[in-house]
């Protein structure tokens, strides 16, 4: 029934310019906006929507993108000094620059302006 439809997926953020701040120029990716809502064009060709919820909005607890890197580190120090702030999590072996290695691929967390979780992860 759904093989052939153009899925996509999305998550709430409580100031849509904000958002679209971050995700067009801190993260370079290309963006778009209709109707209050926007849309993530991501490489490879899926789209992900971002829709506001204002005050009802509650971060997601769980990584909701993740951007797929082939180093890790160089993208880590480019994210930095773009002004994002990795995260660091309990039970989890962080370098200094809060990158992961363990346990699967290499990945470093960060939140976009409304909290939601991303990370980078080395392929």
């Amino acid at each position: 029934m759904f093989a052939t439809t153009k899925a996509f997926s999305g998550f709430s953020v409580d100031d849509v310019a904000a958002a679209t701040a971050f995700y067009g120029k801190t993260l370079g990716l290309r963006v778009s906006e209709e109707h209050g809502m926007l849309t993530l064009h991501l490489g490879g060709g899926g789209d992900v929507l971002i829709y506001p919820k204002g005050d009802a909005h509650v971060p997601a607890t769980f990584t909701v993108l993740n951007f797929p890197v082939d180093d890790i580190d160089g993208a880590v120090d480019e994210l930095t000094a773009r002004g994002v702030r990795f995260e660091r999590y309990e039970g989890f072996t962080q370098d200094e620059k809060g990158i992961a290695r363990g346990d699967g691929p290499p990945i470093a967390w960060f939140t976009d302006p409304a909290g939601n979780v991303l990370s980078v992860l080395q392929e």
